[in-house]
């Protein structure tokens, strides 16, 4: 499967790929965005089966990115990866059409988990 991952933060990019391309795992990282504005574009390019989408960024915050990628390719898995945790947050984000909810920090553990549950889904 195609992953695509979405944080304003090099640190949090760096540590989603690391953990998804360690051996045994069913990911293709395709790329990584530091916005939503910068993701709306790889998407079209790549065509990510997965998305990790974190919820502040600059340019365009993720719910709206969300809504956008989920208007090209409605069968796009959308995991939310953020350190808001307010629920009125969340349900806005699975509203939009993300499938899953992270909360940061995280451990490889917990990551591998959440996108295993989401791929399950299908």
């Amino acid at each position: 499967m195609k992953l695509m991952i979405v944080d304003d933060s090099n640190i949090i990019r760096k540590k989603i790929e690391r953990v998804m391309t360690n051996e045994g795992q069913s990911f293709n990282v395709v790329g990584s965005a530091k916005n939503g504005k910068e993701a709306i574009a790889l998407f079209r390019q790549t065509e990510p089966d997965v998305v990790t989408m974190d919820l502040t960024m600059p340019e365009m915050d993720g719910i709206e990115c969300i809504s956008q990628l989920i208007s090209m390719k409605n069968d796009t898995l959308i995991l939310v990866v953020s350190a808001l945790s307010d629920k009125a947050t969340a349900i806005e984000a699975l509203k939009q059409g993300a499938h899953g909810f992270l909360c940061k920090p995280f451990s490889d553990g917990e990551l591998q988990s959440a996108l295993s549950e989401l791929i399950e889904k299908v």
